[in-house]
């Protein structure tokens, strides 16, 4: 069974959030409930139908293998393009391949060069797990242009700290089934100042993101 915990929002990070959050994480082995963390944020008039931040943050500062086994610098390979960014773990039971499922049906219904011009970062919460072919293999039965990240996750962790991300070490549960457990929402970067302006949780609709790619192709302001 699947198992949910509270996620949590670190320091100055919830303070600039821009919605009432119901934030899950996901994991294997287990039982449990959903958590929620709620705070507070202005009315919004953006075209967007994501939450909006009232505090813009920037792309970690991180450098990992990609699945080819390259490093990749998220702010130089990225840069200047809207960006999806998510953290997660491919033997994740919930969340994160419902997360992946619906990005990847909304891109699909992008026209060609709309879908080349947005680039899909997950990140791996499970490297030692989440090989480079493993999460390949996975991320590829999404979309094949998405990009995965795995590698020192202490470096993954403290990429995730900088965005009020939670992500925790992995546990091995009796059964030998893996726990990670990690905040669940999706960050999104406009290209014209690379900042995350808008946010989305684990039941954001395949519309809600389908409507909003394609005004990030676009380029359009939150």
């Amino acid at each position: 069974m699947a198992r949910s915990t509270t996620p949590r929002l670190l320091g100055a990070a919830a303070l600039g959030l821009a919605a009432a959050l119901s934030l899950t994480a996901c994991g294997s082995g287990g039982s449990g409930s959903d958590g929620t963390l709620t705070v507070t944020r202005e009315t919004s008039n953006s075209p967007y139908q994501g939450t909006t931040l009232t505090k813009h943050f920037d792309k970690p500062d991180l450098v990992l293998p990609d699945t080819s086994g390259q490093p990749f610098d998220l702010r130089k390979q990225t840069d200047g393009h809207p960006t999806l960014l998510f953290f997660g773990y491919t033997s994740c039971p919930d969340v994160c391949p419902t997360t992946m499922g619906d990005i990847g049906v909304a891109m699909s219904k992008l026209p060609p060069e709309d879908q080349k011009k947005i680039d899909v970062v997950f990140v791996s919460t499970d490297p030692v797990r989440d090989t480079p072919k493993v999460l390949r293999t996975w991320l590829d039965s999404f979309g094949k242009s998405f990009t995965g990240l795995t590698g020192d996750l202490e470096k993954v962790k403290a990429a995730a700290k900088t965005l009020g991300v939670m992500v925790e070490d992995p546990v091995v549960n009796k059964d030998g089934t893996v726990t990670s457990t990690h905040g669940a929402q999706v960050l999104a970067y406009l290209p014209g100042d690379d900042k995350a302006h808008l946010l989305y949780l684990s039941n954001s609709s395949v519309d809600t993101y389908a409507h909003d790619l394609a005004l990030l192709a676009k380029g359009v302001p939150a």
